[in-house]
């Protein structure tokens, strides 16, 4: 069986508007993600969560959950990294957008760990929430 392919261009999966939408989930993650863990403002951080969100993962090889709850207190009570003195670095690798929905993978140093996070957010009511984190510490 011949197949011609002639005619036939891939779509371009990346739609202009796009765009937008990823410097909206840019600045969220640079503005609340990153400086709300930065700073140990768990109010500021927690704007940028659905209030139904889990974490889960591994950090130093053990298995991690945690309601967005519990993990916001924790960030509340522990000692921020701007007040460690020791280096915070918080980078965006990736952000995908499929209509209303989007993944970004980040690398966060702090203290001394080197984690990888993958965010998934939803625009609800015009605005990009996290709701689901998942993390793994890749410090050896």
């Amino acid at each position: 069986m011949l197949w011609t392919f002639q005619g036939i261009k891939a779509q371009n999966t990346i739609k202009m508007d796009n765009q937008t939408e990823v410097a909206a989930i840019t600045a969220a993650i640079e503005n609340y993600y990153f400086k709300g863990i930065y700073e140990g403002d768990e109010k500021l951080l927690g704007s940028i969560f659905h209030p139904g969100t889990l974490l889960f993962g591994d950090v130093k090889g053990e298995p991690y959950f945690k309601t967005i709850d519990l993990y916001l207190e924790g960030v509340k009570n522990r000692q921020s990294p701007k007040d460690s003195g020791k280096p915070f670095k918080g980078e965006i690798l990736n952000i995908k957008v499929v209509n209303s929905i989007a993944v970004a993978e980040l690398n966060l140093k702090m203290y001394d760990f080197n984690y990888r996070d993958f965010l998934s957010f939803h625009k609800i009511n015009g605005k990009w929430l996290i709701v689901n984190k998942m993390l793994t510490d890749l410090s050896e």
